[in-house]
């Protein structure tokens, strides 16, 4: 696909327009998620008693260090405008975590534009739908649908 821009992401509305690396999720991420987040549950920090008590097997992933990827997948697979000055976090309309991740399994995004809105002043919002995969499962982990508001220049 052509690299999306400003000018021709309306084009490629409906289109899946990335399909990223696999990414490891690290207990070292999950651990570091949890402080910034002051999220201290057992099943996401304590590997010993996730082994021993939990019902994984081990610890899991926190639903929304899942859901926060789409930010790195993004830039990732080229889903942001390359010629966009900046973009903003507009929110999210919908987020499903469908399935737990287990810390060290792999994840990659299927991206979707599923649509975009003229702002005016050449600014445009941005709807992406990411099918959040895990490594070996035909269940996707996590959907996602993100807003983004993309400005062409700086504005300040």
């Amino acid at each position: 696909m052509a690299q999306l821009t400003m000018a021709n992401a309306t084009s490629h509305v409906g289109e899946e327009i990335a399909v990223t690396d696999w990414l490891t999720i690290t207990q070292e991420m999950v651990d570091g998620f949890a402080a910034s987040g002051l999220d201290p549950d057992w099943m996401h920090i304590d590997v010993e008693r996730s082994k021993r008590e939990g019902p994984f097997g081990g610890t899991i992933v926190q639903g929304f260090l899942i859901s926060s990827l789409v930010i790195h997948f993004c830039e990732q697979g080229g889903a942001i405008p390359e010629d966009a000055a900046y973009g903003l976090n507009y929110g999210t309309d919908r987020v499903r975590y469908l399935q737990p991740v287990l810390t060290g399994a792999r994840v990659r995004d299927r991206i979707t534009l599923s649509a975009c809105e003229d702002r005016g002043d050449g600014r445009l919002l941005l709807k992406t739908h990411h099918k959040i995969e895990m490594e070996g499962s035909d269940k996707p982990a996590a959907v996602v649908d993100w807003l983004t508001l993309s400005f062409p220049e700086l504005d300040y």
